[in-house]
């Protein structure tokens, strides 16, 4: 046997032990012989690099880094799915198919909660891996989608067509990657998703090759002219689409199943919904289809979905644990927070063990004791809360909650103002308060500093190096003290100095934010810099001159009045004129999709918080209110809405989701 006879024997080896492991998880060769193989073939391929195929499994270990991702333009538009929240929902889906075509079927798949890829064959070679963008523009991700193991590089029959999925990443794979990530001192992503997302768009593909990525496909595009296996003479189904799309070597979800009704649908919803957690990935609904294909043209199409398909949003998931005590929390402006602290459970793949409880009133309003049994949530998929105490659990002997009256770090007493919920901790000077709010400073949302968080800006405290904002903008003249502490070398001092540079171009509202002024967040910041211009004026401005602004009012206007008053603050800005900060304001509000438009948010989306959300908004010209009315232009619906959903229906106004407001601002 020749050379190159030897090297398409291993590749076939390898390609068929991927097959095995990662499609069927049904291994036939140990992880020593294939590594003995693999071995052999990257010294071939070195020493006979005139050999090597397109093809090769070596193309999965990754390692060629990109500039940036090219642009790909998607032949048939990638639709995004209409969303059902309820029972009522999908039987009025039911009901409009039915009142297109007699017979009907469908075909449920579990919703992934990953990145939808487009993947391009020709002649049996994959050509092409893309994401799915805006549905009609995506960027090219071949080298990242040639290093996840499940899908095939080369297969058996020489066949050119599109077929697409999603790729997700493990829950055991997110464990792994957020643990060596905490080791590095690098911030864990929030979810699977979020670190599906971050690895696939990776430049450098050897990055992308160890962070565990796996694909579920699901469908088969038709071209213009019927030439792909998705022609209705060779598939007629749904099912026999997936049963194809297995045959060719892909994995395909085995958890998918034909129902005869709409009542068999709400079966394998119900199942799924109580199950869920037992995946070892995470989803986060249901893809409901129908299953005859030549009904899909009759049912048709809306200018952004299909109508023969829908996805149904599972509901929060709702945990039950004891709640073991209650800790303080210093913020940034004085702000004191009751935290549960949480017999750990495990709550959307991720373990809990503290959340949020707001304040004493809230706390007081439900009867929260410590040994209670508390039933816990996550706020939009991403903060968790207890929300409710299990009563029927309840020891007669638990003693009611009472609120602290001095500053648990400093012991300073503390002050609750008329007409305000929160205590908070008067003194300035509290080290918790001040490393909250330099970490505040240096957020995305305010100055936006990258790599100074939380345990960096303990650290550099610890040191003596930062006491105070302006601090951080002395930190390039001690290089010698910062380089070397736990987990900081010179590479990530660099990236630090650089972002801390870089911040001091940011527009006014971004200051103003950062300065970490009571009541004052990030909308208001801007309103009060659309009035005012210039630090100077603001600086200037009097009680009535802020009071007299839209959406600012009296306490505002007094918390900004009284910082300004203080002259340890003003000094404080006239030195960040000096260090170079931006002290003017630009008005970075486009003619956009939103334009004097009034919108309305309901419900938690997957990608943005609602402050995000409504940034977005804002900047593309919107207004963003809290109730719908007939003036209403847009209702952005997320899971689990609300009453504002009803009413938007109730009054026909334009009803978008996730997928659409991610076409309408490009993403």
């Amino acid at each position: 046997m020749d050379i190159k006879e030897r090297m398409l024997e291993i590749i076939s080896q390898i390609e068929q032990a991927n097959y095995e492991y990662y499609t069927l998880d049904k291994p036939t060769i140990s992880d020593f012989e294939y590594d003995k193989l693999m071995h052999e073939l990257i010294l071939i391929e070195e020493a006979h690099p005139e050999l090597k195929v397109e093809s090769s499994p070596t193309e999965r270990v990754g390692g060629k880094v990109l500039d940036k991702f090219n642009k790909v333009y998607h032949e048939k538009p990638m639709m995004s799915l209409s969303n059902a929240f309820d029972e009522n929902d999908l039987r009025d889906f039911d009901r409009k198919i039915k009142n297109e075509v007699k017979e009907v079927s469908y075909v449920c798949e579990l919703k992934i909660d990953g990145l939808s890829v487009s993947l391009k064959y020709e002649n049996g070679i994959l050509k092409r891996g893309a994401t799915r963008g805006n549905g009609v523009v995506g960027e090219d991700i071949t080298l990242n989608v040639k290093t996840i193991k499940s899908i095939p590089l080369k297969l058996k029959d020489n066949i050119s067509f599109e077929i697409r999925g999603e790729i997700y990443m493990p829950k055991k794979a997110f464990l792994k990657l957020n643990e060596e990530r905490l080791e590095a001192n690098e911030e864990p992503f929030a979810n699977p998703r979020n670190a599906a997302a971050g690895s696939v768009r990776q430049l450098d593909s050897k990055i992308a090759s160890k962070r565990g990525l796996d694909a579920f496909l699901y469908t088969l595009v038709k071209d213009d002219n019927e030439n792909t296996l998705f022609n209705p003479n060779k598939v007629d189904y749904q099912l026999d689409a997936l049963k194809e799309m297995s045959s060719l070597g892909f994995k395909v979800n085995p958890e998918y199943k034909y129902c005869k009704n709409i009542d068999e649908v709400l079966e394998y919803i119900k199942f799924w919904t109580v199950n869920r957690p037992n995946l070892d990935y995470e989803i986060d609904g249901i893809v409901i289809k129908v299953n005859e294909l030549d009904n899909y043209e009759k049912i048709g199409y809306t200018a952004k979905y299909p109508k023969w398909a829908i996805a149904y949003k599972f509901p929060a998931q709702i945990v039950s644990t004891k709640l073991l005590g209650i800790t303080f929390q210093v913020g940034r402006t004085g702000n004191i927070t009751p935290v549960a602290e949480l017999e750990p459970v495990e709550v959307m793949g991720s373990v809990i063990s503290r959340a949020t409880l707001h304040n004493e009133d809230y706390i007081k309003s439900r009867d929260i004791r410590i040994g209670d049994y508390v039933k816990l949530r996550k706020a939009g998929d991403v903060i968790p809360e207890v929300f409710e105490v299990d009563f029927e659990r309840r020891n007669g002997e638990l003693k009611p909650f009472e609120m602290i009256h001095e500053c648990p770090k400093c012991h300073t007493p503390l002050i609750r103002k008329e007409g305000e919920a929160d205590y908070y901790c008067p003194n300035e000077y509290c080290e918790e308060r001040v490393k909250n709010a330099l970490e505040h400073f240096a957020s995305r949302k305010a100055m936006n500093i990258d790599t100074l968080g939380e345990k960096l800006v303990e650290q550099l405290y610890e040191e003596n190096l930062i006491r105070k904002i302006s601090d951080i903008y002395y930190l390039k003249d001690h290089k010698d003290d910062i380089v070397g502490l736990e987990g900081l070398g010179i590479k990530k001092y660099l990236n630090l100095i650089d972002a801390i540079e870089i911040s001091k171009s940011n527009n006014l509202d971004k200051l103003l934010f950062g300065l970490g002024i009571r009541h004052v967040g990030s909308k208001v910041s801007t309103i009060i810099c659309k009035k005012f211009d210039t630090m100077d004026k603001i600086m200037e401005a009097t009680f009535d001159d802020l009071n007299n602004i839209p959406d600012v009012g009296e306490i505002i206007a007094l918390s900004v009045t009284e910082y300004f008053k203080d002259e340890k603050n003003r000094a404080l800005i006239n030195e960040l004129k000096e260090l170079g900060l931006n002290m003017s304001f630009k008005d970075e509000v486009t003619e956009g999709v939103f334009f004097k438009m009034k919108v309305v948010l309901t419900g938690t989306l997957s990608s943005y918080t609602r402050d995000e959300a409504k940034e977005i908004i804002e900047k593309l010209g919107g207004n963003v209110s809290s109730s719908v009315s007939k003036k209403t232009d847009y209702v952005l619906v997320g899971s689990e809405p609300g009453s504002k959903y009803d009413k938007a229906k109730e009054l026909g106004v334009k009803i978008i989701y996730e997928d659409d407001f991610k076409k309408m601002i490009g993403e």
